[in-house]
């Protein structure tokens, strides 16, 4: 699908705010709301919009540490990646999980109420996920983006 300058417009506005009308998308890019409605549609179709999330603050709901942990798997072998990928999409902590290059094979974004709750996280959830080599956190002191 070629996307032109009033998709990227369009998609620029629903980053911001999924929840924005067409009416007001339609007032930002110049097109009647039905030319927008059918448009986003065809986003959809094409799965260059692939789903809607709420943005949940996690201040408000007590999961305001943030931590980045990087894994490093013992061997690089097809299984091992499937096993752990399969284990740490069952870790409620884990908001994302990234295979990466470098040093490490995967960074974690983990979300919980403290470093305590970190500390129980890595001890109890983490490191019993067979074939982890190794870790290493850093903590998030200020998110900026």
């Amino acid at each position: 699908m070629n996307l032109d300058t009033i998709d990227f417009k369009i998609l620029n506005q629903l980053r911001n705010d999924a929840k924005l009308t067409t009416k007001h998308l339609a007032l930002q890019v110049n097109l009647s709301p039905t030319a927008v409605f059918e448009r986003i549609k065809k986003l959809e179709r094409n799965q260059v919009i692939a789903g809607y999330q709420a943005k949940i603050n996690p201040f408000k709901v007590n999961l305001s540490f943030l931590a980045f942990c990087m894994v490093q798997l013992e061997k690089h072998t097809q299984e091992y990646l499937n096993v752990f990928e399969s284990e740490v999409n069952q870790l409620e902590a884990v908001v994302e999980c990234n295979h990466v290059s470098g040093s490490y094979d995967y960074l974690l974004k983990v979300r919980v109420k403290d470093m305590d709750a970190y500390r129980e996280f890595i001890v109890t959830k983490l490191t019993k996920i067979p074939y982890i080599a190794n870790t290493q956190s850093a903590f998030s002191m200020k998110v900026v983006k």
